[in-house]
């Protein structure tokens, strides 16, 4: 055990954690700055350049816009939109059907096979019936994301519903709770740590098919767009600002919704996926 004067000046431990984590980072970015300046390739530029460019197309724009320029609006904006609307429609999808469906055995006996055939097919195999249904725009790209992020958070919201302690039901039942109360009270308290499970899964899979909607033609903005033009236009830095963009991307939002999980759920119960 330290002593208590040297426990007194180590950082707590979420600290220590988060400062090692940035380190871990930082040691990365400076390796590969490193190697991108030794090697000296236009396929591999280093990351401080990725950022200059990516500050330049997308964050030098007045404060009045939050720093945003007219590509952000153009590029950034229409891809959030879409992903933002396909992950609520699924959240709320998959949460109502699976509290339906977790609440009773016999239902998710039934749908269970179902549910997992649903879930197993991957998510771009899809896109072309999507195409057919929809035709090429945004509400086939925001059928791709939902069709494809419902599924983690159905199951896992069924599964956590399915979880509920026995004899708190019991108890539940011999306090007469209604329906509702026991939905409030009971079975989304205990469900809450799968349902964010599933909500974390199906983020990441709206970023993913939110991107891979906008590759396809006919998409005329978009993170996903702008890849394919810079592409096209052998625009190799803006390719990689991209890239970067939707990496950051990513962690920010996952990190908002374990935030999110952490304020509901408790540090103690979060889930891992």
């Amino acid at each position: 055990m330290l002593p208590p004067v040297i426990r007194r000046t180590l950082a707590p431990a979420p600290v220590r954690h988060a400062l090692l984590r940035w380190l871990v980072l930082a040691l990365a970015v400076a390796v590969w700055q490193l190697v991108a300046r030794a090697h000296g390739s236009v396929y591999f530029p280093p990351p401080a350049e990725i950022a200059r460019h990516a500050r330049d197309l997308w964050f030098s724009g007045p404060v009045r816009h939050f720093f945003l320029t007219e590509d952000a609006v153009a590029d950034i904006l229409p891809s959030l939109g879409r992903m933002a609307a396909g992950f609520g429609i699924a959240a709320v999808a998959g949460i109502a059907l699976g509290i339906a469906v977790g609440r009773s055995r016999r239902v998710y006996a039934l749908c269970n096979p179902v549910l997992q055939f649903a879930r197993a097919v991957p998510p771009p195999a899809l896109v072309p019936v999507f195409v057919l249904l929809l035709d090429f725009g945004t509400p086939m790209q925001i059928a791709s994301i939902v069709f494809s992020a419902v599924w983690p958070v159905l199951i896992n919201t069924a599964e956590g519903a399915r979880d509920t302690d026995p004899l708190r039901i019991e108890v539940a039942a011999v306090l007469r709770l209604t329906p509702t109360e026991r939905l409030r009270f009971l079975i989304l308290p205990s469900a809450l740590p799968r349902i964010f499970a599933g909500l974390r899964l199906s983020l990441s899979l709206s970023l993913i098919l939110m991107v891979f909607s906008e590759l396809l033609p006919g998409t005329a903005n978009g993170i996903g767009f702008t890849l394919t033009d810079a592409q096209s236009r052998s625009d190799l830095l803006t390719v990689w600002a991209a890239l970067a963009l939707l990496g950051a991307l990513g962690h920010l939002l996952n990190t908002g919704l374990l935030a999110v999980e952490k304020r509901l759920v408790g540090r103690g119960r979060t889930t891992t996926v």
